[in-house]
């Protein structure tokens, strides 16, 4: 009480700002504010990697914190989680240890019991990461388990931009709320997460997952640039379009994700702006069993 009234005493002047250490909670929301028949199964999760391509590098840490939420939004309660290491094929590259604290003699004998993982996953209505697009392909090529299921993302489907924050690492997210952790662990990342979800956002006061939900609901369309002109390119960035490299048959072209009630709109930039006429540009309905899986 004496180091935190301090802490207030700093604040009130208006010179100071006071990081509070995140203690993770099991309940958000009181139980007696509860009523377990609306509740949901959230599933956060992250891993620690030994590079950034699925493809060929491999899982070194996987974490996953279960969660109860209500159709509204609110995180009511967490549940006890899901930590272990695995041992790569090849040694872990120096720079990923100064980046997570990994060592090789951590990871040493461990393997990651993929029947474990899956009867842990199998509960969940709905799986989230933070930066989902990297997570999801790393999982899915762990596990099928993780491919039946709904996902989202608390770095896409949260518009902290409009909140006033203008970077969407986890660190200074949860910095903006008033909190530090010890980071790049697997597990502690899942508590930092899913308590900056809980809160309200800093300008509209919603809550932050509440706005996640609503995102992750709505369908969108894939549109893919196909065969655009290579002088449109950075027309094409700065609308905010994507380069597909074409890898494991994907196609080659520059690709954009819109909601369903953009997607006229985007098909005549296309056509106006790109092409100069009328173009039947491949697309693609996403939803949350697709969207950040490389199966799109």
């Amino acid at each position: 009480m004496y180091f935190e009234a301090m802490a207030a005493s700093l604040e009130a002047t208006g010179a100071y700002r006071v990081l509070r250490k995140l203690e993770p909670r099991a309940r958000l929301i009181p139980e007696e504010a509860t009523d377990p028949r609306n509740l949901r199964a959230g599933l956060f999760v992250d891993v620690e990697t030994t590079g950034l391509d699925p493809e060929r590098c491999e899982i070194i840490e996987l974490a996953m914190v279960p969660f109860a939420y209500g159709a509204d939004g609110r995180i009511h309660s967490t549940g006890a989680p899901f930590q272990g290491f695995n041992e790569p094929a090849a040694p872990i590259p120096a720079e990923i240890t100064q980046i997570t604290g990994i060592t090789q003699d951590m990871v040493a004998g461990h393997a990651l019991d993929s029947a474990a993982v899956e009867a842990f996953v199998e509960g969940a209505n709905l799986i989230v990461a933070h930066n989902a697009a990297f997570d999801r392909k790393f999982l899915e090529r762990f596990s099928p388990a993780f491919e039946n299921k709904p996902w989202a993302c608390s770095i896409d489907q949260v518009n902290w931009k409009a909140e006033g924050l203008e970077g969407v690492r986890l660190g200074y997210l949860v910095a903006g709320a008033g909190f530090f952790y010890d980071r790049h662990r697997a597990l502690n990342d899942c508590y930092a997460a899913i308590e900056l979800l809980a809160r309200p956002l800093p300008r509209s006061g919603e809550i932050a997952f509440a706005q996640l939900l609503e995102k992750a609901r709505k369908p969108a369309w894939r549109i893919w640039a196909a065969q655009a002109p290579f002088d449109m390119k950075d027309a094409l960035k700065a609308r905010g379009y994507r380069w597909a490299d074409g890898a494991n048959g994907a196609m080659r072209a520059w690709w954009i994700d819109v909601d369903e009630d953009a997607r006229e709109a985007e098909l005549a930039f296309l056509e106006a702006e790109i092409y100069g006429r009328p173009v039947d540009a491949p697309m693609k309905r996403i939803d949350a069993y697709v969207r950040f899986s490389s199966r799109v």
